[in-house]
C-alpha cells in the first residue's frame, strides 16, 4: 500500500516498514483481534460459498482499517521525530537522521495520503469521518505540546487531553470502525472506542513511565527524551504534588544537565512512578471491562479474541519496552 513512482520517496515511506525496524505492530494486532471479536457468526445458508464470501469481504475490509491505522501512526512518527530533530527511532537511525527533514516530511505526507485513498475506498462515510478526526487529533495534540501556558503545562487533565489526542485517539477510533464495518450497533461500537482510548492512556502512562526507568536500548530511543526536550509528563506531574518545589526547578528547564539530575532526585523521593503505574493500571481495567460487557458469543473463535484483547491490558502495563 505504500509503494511509490519515485525510488527514493518509496524507500522513504518503506523505512519503518522493513524486517528489523518494522516496531511492535501493537495496533494492528488490537485491530484485528477487535475484528474477530466482534464478528457475529453469520447463520449458515443453503449456498455457503455466499457466506464465505460476505465474510472474506467483511474481513478484507477490517483489515485495511488496521493497514491504514498503521500508516497514519507511521506518518505521525516520521513528522514527531522532524519536530523533535530526534536521531533514533526503534533502535535505528531515524528517517530524518538518515535521510534528511525535507524526505521525512514528504514521506509521512506521503503515508497519509496513501491512507486517505485506501480509506476512501472503504466507501464508508462514518469510517472516513472517524479516521479524518484521528489526523486532527495528532495535529492538535502535537500544537497543544508546543504551545501549553505555565498553567496548562502542569495541570493533569490537560495532559491526558493532549495523550488522548496524540497516542489514544487513532486506537480508540479505528476499533470503532472495526465495529462499525462489523456492523456493530452503536452501543457496541462505543464499547470498543472505550477498549481502544483506554488501552491507548495505558500505553501511554508506561511509556512515561519507562522513559525514567527504561534504558536506550530497551526502548529503541533515548531515556529521559521528554524531560530532555521540556515536555512534562504524568511522572513529573504526581511528584510535583508531593514537593511543589519541583515547579520552580522545571521552569528553569533542562538546558542544564543539572537540573535534569535535580528533578530525577524529587521524583526519586516521590511516588510519581508508583502513581503513574496505578493510573495506567486504572485505564487497562477500564479497557479489560469495555470487553467483558460485549454481548455474548458461543462463538469460540469469538471468545479467543475477546480473552487476548483482555490479556493485552495487562501486557500494556506490565512490559518493560
Amino acid at each position: 500500500m505504500v509503494e511509490a513512482e519515485v525510488p527514493k520517496l518509496a524507500s522513504a515511506a518503506e523505512y519503518f516498514f522493513r524486517m528489523g525496524a518494522e516496531g511492535k505492530r501493537f495496533r494492528p494486532t488490537v485491530l484485528l483481534l477487535m475484528a474477530t471479536a466482534l464478528n457475529v457468526p453469520m447463520p449458515r445458508r443453503p449456498t455457503d460459498a455466499v457466506v464465505d464470501s460476505v465474510s472474506g469481504e467483511l474481513r478484507t475490509r477490517q483489515q485495511c482499517i488496521a493497514e491504514i491505522t498503521e500508516m497514519i501512526h507511521v506518518a505521525s512518527l516520521l513528522h514527531d521525530d522532524v519536530l523533535d530533530d530526534a536521531d533514533t527511532r526503534r533502535g535505528i537511525r531515524s528517517l530524518n537522521f538518515a535521510m534528511g527533514n525535507k524526505l521525512a516530511v514528504l514521506a509521512g505526507d506521503f503515508l497519509l495520503s496513501r491512507a486517505c485513498v485506501a480509506l476512501a475506498s472503504l466507501k464508508n462515510t462514518e469510517v472516513v469521518s472517524l479516521l479524518a478526526t484521528v489526523v486532527e487529533h495528532l495535529v492538535t495534540g502535537e500544537t497543544m505540546q508546543m504551545t501549553t501556558t505555565s498553567d496548562q503545562r502542569y495541570s493533569m487533565e490537560y495532559y491526558m487531553q493532549k495523550t488522548f489526542y496524540k497516542t489514544a485517539s487513532l486506537i480508540s477510533n479505528s476499533c470503532k470502525a472495526i465495529a462499525l464495518l462489523a456492523g456493530q450497533t452503536a452501543e457496541v461500537s462505543m464499547l470498543a472506542f472505550e477498549y481502544g482510548k483506554n488501552l491507548g492512556l495505558a500505553f501511554q502512562l508506561i511509556d512515561d513511565v519507562l522513559d525514567f526507568t527504561g534504558t536506550s536500548t530497551s526502548l529503541g530511543k533515548g531515556s529521559l527524551s521528554d524531560i530532555r526536550h521540556g515536555i512534562v509528563t504524568a511522572p513529573i506531574l504526581f511528584a510535583m504534588e508531593e514537593f511543589p518545589e519541583l515547579r520552580s526547578v522545571v521552569n528553569r528547564g533542562f538546558d542544564d544537565s543539572a537540573n535534569v539530575e535535580l528533578a530525577l532526585e524529587y521524583l526519586g523521593k516521590s511516588s510519581g512512578i508508583q502513581r503513574t503505574r496505578e493510573l495506567a493500571a486504572k485505564h487497562a481495567n477500564l479497557a479489560s471491562a469495555a470487553i467483558e460487557s460485549f454481548p455474548d458469543s458461543d462463538d469460540e473463535d469469538v471468545q479467543k479474541s475477546r480473552r487476548a484483547l483482555v490479556e493485552l491490558t495487562e501486557r500494556v502495563i506490565t512490559r518493560s519496552k
